[in-house]
């Protein structure tokens, strides 16, 4: 058993490290949610995301707020209103989300945990559309547990060069406590390589109702340039 979790940790960092030299089609900011590749029957939740990204040319924030459930066993879909500040400092409707999240495989089945993620946004005053898509993967190895989502993104539309990006995010989680779980997370894109610490906790109430919230502060390291992001959410399952 230890011999197997051992080649599972190096298959992964193999993986991990595989992924992150082919990040040269990729651009954008890529902080945001680590997804994880579950799903819970007849589960239905409220979710409100922010991130702020400071640079030297200055803030950008973005909110997103929305909500769903599942639809059967292994699959949820989600959808999400998008709202970001513009160079004016006003807060607008900025796109339109659905996401679908497959979970693939029984959980502990196999190695490891794997999902699918299908994701469609369309700018709200811009002829432009983003596709998603990608794989969810999560390993435990005693009390830590190694979350990594992989995605592969295509922009098309009259207002925009019809391009492919690729996507790679990571969470180390220490399950310490149920209400507060530290964490390393690396984020990896074109001209960006981030990493920093963060935070996840979780309340549950009777049922299945339970409140999640997350927190990062993720640092760029691929370039000397100021490049800080900081990441908060909540999810209200029920």
């Amino acid at each position: 058993m230890k011999a197997l979790n051992l080649y599972s940790a190096l298959f992964l960092t193999a993986f991990c490290m595989l992924l992150i030299s082919t990040q040269a089609n990729a651009d954008g900011i890529v902080v945001d949610k680590v997804y994880h590749p579950y799903v819970l029957p007849l589960e239905r939740e409220f979710e409100w995301r922010l991130v702020s990204h400071q640079t030297d040319n200055g803030n950008l924030l973005a909110q997103r707020i929305g909500g769903g459930g599942a639809i059967n066993d292994t699959m949820a879909v989600e959808g999400y209103f998008v709202g970001e500040r513009d160079d004016n400092g006003d807060f607008g409707l900025e796109s339109y989300e659905v996401e679908l999240r497959w979970q693939l495989i029984e959980q502990g089945k196999l190695w490891a945990d794997w999902g699918a993620l299908f994701e469609l946004e369309k700018m709200h005053n811009e002829d432009i559309y983003e596709a998603t898509t990608g794989f969810l993967i999560e390993k435990e190895f005693g009390k830590t547990s190694l979350t990594m989502n992989a995605f592969l993104v295509y922009e098309w539309g009259k207002d925009i060069e019809n391009e492919w990006e690729t996507q790679f995010r990571v969470q180390y989680r220490y399950r310490y406590l149920s209400a507060f779980q530290p964490s390393i997370e690396l984020y990896a894109g074109e001209d960006f390589i981030g990493i920093g610490p963060g935070f996840i906790g979780l309340y549950r109430f009777e049922g299945q109702k339970q409140l999640k919230w997350e927190a990062g502060f993720i640092s760029e390291i691929s370039q000397a340039e100021k490049n800080h992001s900081f990441r908060l959410a909540l999810e209200f399952e029920f």
